[in-house]
């Protein structure tokens, strides 16, 4: 499989539900062979294993600061990772993930994407955030493809 799907979140508060949300939305149908879905839920560091096989991976997150209400932004691990402030629990989250990552892997940190949502999990943004999500796993998938037939 070339590219995963991992989305976080708590799915039990309202604003924090969004990657859950999706999860459910992408499991709910069918998915290219060469793309992994994950419900990371609140895995925190639990998550490196998903990690640490050089996969591409998207992440799909409610995010506060980077954009509009109600608009999907597109981050990479570094614009991420940023905003960590240096403090381990719950709220450290995917920042804090993203930050240790490099330190903690045995092999180089697989290529990520973040699909961020501001605001209210909406379901129409739910199934734009999915799709955006399968379009860019897919878009990887083939790069990795055409690569190998290509060598």
């Amino acid at each position: 499989m070339a590219t995963r799907i991992i989305c976080v979140g708590n799915r039990h508060v309202h604003g924090d539900d969004f990657g859950p949300r999706v999860y459910d939305c992408l499991a709910g149908q069918p998915l290219p062979a060469s793309v992994d879905i994950v419900d990371g839920g609140l895995g925190g560091l639990g998550l490196l294993r998903y990690l640490e096989d050089g996969r591409h991976v998207v992440f799909v997150d409610a995010v506060a600061g980077f954009t509009a209400p109600g608009e999907i932004v597109l981050l990479d691990a570094a614009e991420v990772a940023g905003q960590c402030n240096g403090t381990f629990g719950h709220e450290a989250g995917l920042p804090y993930l993203l930050r240790v990552m490099p330190a903690v892997l045995d092999s180089p940190p697989p290529a990520i994407t973040v699909i961020g949502h501001e605001g209210e999990a909406t379901t129409q943004a739910v199934q734009a955030a999915a799709q955006l999500a399968l379009r860019l796993a897919s878009e990887v998938a083939t790069e990795i493809a055409d690569d190998v037939c290509c060598v």
